[in-house]
């Protein structure tokens, strides 16, 4: 079995990196794919908790993140592709206002 500690390392370092890609890059969609890195880090920790305290609470709480999680990816991709229509541009320099 791994150790929690293990498995809590790699989920920062998940988070580390998608926090690190949402403030440094300026491509919408890799800023939307750092986003999902980071909902992802969250799941596995809950799932690490879950597991270690044998206790279906972490398991429920993934559940509900993968929810939101689809649902911004719908209405994200739908808005990303908005904007690309619009700006033919997907730097976020460029979208700075929702004014067309």
């Amino acid at each position: 079995m791994i150790p929690l500690s293990h498995v809590l390392v790699l989920s920062l370092v998940l988070f580390t990196l998608g926090v690190a890609g949402f403030l440094i890059r300026r491509n919408v969609i890799t800023v939307f794919m750092c986003i999902e890195l980071m909902l992802n880090a969250v799941n596995l920790a809950f799932i690490a908790f879950a597991r270690h305290l044998s206790n279906l609470d972490g398991q429920i709480f993934v559940f509900f993140v993968i929810v939101v999680a689809a649902a911004e990816a719908a209405v994200g991709l739908a808005i990303i592709v908005a904007l690309y229509r619009n700006r033919n541009s997907l730097a976020i320099d460029d979208v700075d206002t929702m004014k067309l």
